[in-house]
């Protein structure tokens, strides 16, 4: 490519889901095969590609495929490593048909997003900020984890609003993301409280 040739358009993230649903040459889409496909967009595309499909309804099974890499994920990001996941989790996968169907909930919404989308405040996006959000969406994926009610939703919504700042560079995303985060652990610790005020209160009026 000479000096006056056009820099290559970089394809959207929507785009790279869809091509991946819709080729009839896979039977089942890996988590390794995603990995392989966001090459070069790093831990913004990863993180969201596993966060998403948590903030809308989908087959059962699903959050226990694309939950455990958010956590590898943000450990690796608070640690400065490049992303990586081990066999057991990577060889996980799911029917081309059903991954299709997720994708397609997923793109109209990632699609409207991406339009928003513009590099600004990339102090929120360096390296020495990078390790301070990791330890944040650590957080947020360690409560996604557990079997909470709204503990699912709210912060994989946080997760997917940091994960699009990420990927495109958008530094006032990756805050608004930090912020509903904050929100989210406030609900989900209302409701644990509320669960075990509950449990207490049968249990001591029980005997």
């Amino acid at each position: 490519m000479t000096a006056d040739d056009p820099a290559p358009t970089r394809r959207r993230l929507s785009e790279v889901l869809e091509e991946i649903a819709h080729d009839t040459t896979r039977h089942r889409i890996s988590i390794a095969d995603l990995i392989e496909a966001m090459a070069g967009r790093a831990f913004g595309a990863l993180l969201l590609i596993f966060a998403l499909p948590n903030v809308l309804p989908t087959p059962p099974g699903t959050s226990g495929i694309l939950g455990l890499p958010l956590i590898f994920l943000a450990a690796q990001l608070m640690l400065g490593r490049a992303p990586w996941l081990p066999a057991f989790i990577a060889t996980r996968s799911m029917e081309r048909t059903a991954f299709a169907a997720l994708v397609g909930k997923m793109t109209p919404i990632l699609g409207r997003a991406e339009k928003l989308l513009v590099p600004r405040l990339p102090m929120m996006i360096g390296p020495a900020t990078e390790r301070f959000v990791g330890a944040a969406l650590l957080i947020l994926a360690l409560v996604l984890a557990l079997p909470i009610p709204l503990g699912n939703m709210l912060p994989a919504l946080a997760m997917t609003i940091i994960s699009l700042g990420m990927l495109e560079r958008d530094g006032l995303w990756v805050i608004v993301g930090l912020l509903v985060g904050i929100l989210s652990l406030v609900i989900v610790w209302g409701v644990v409280w509320a669960l075990v005020a509950g449990a207490i209160f049968l249990i001591q009026n029980a005997f």
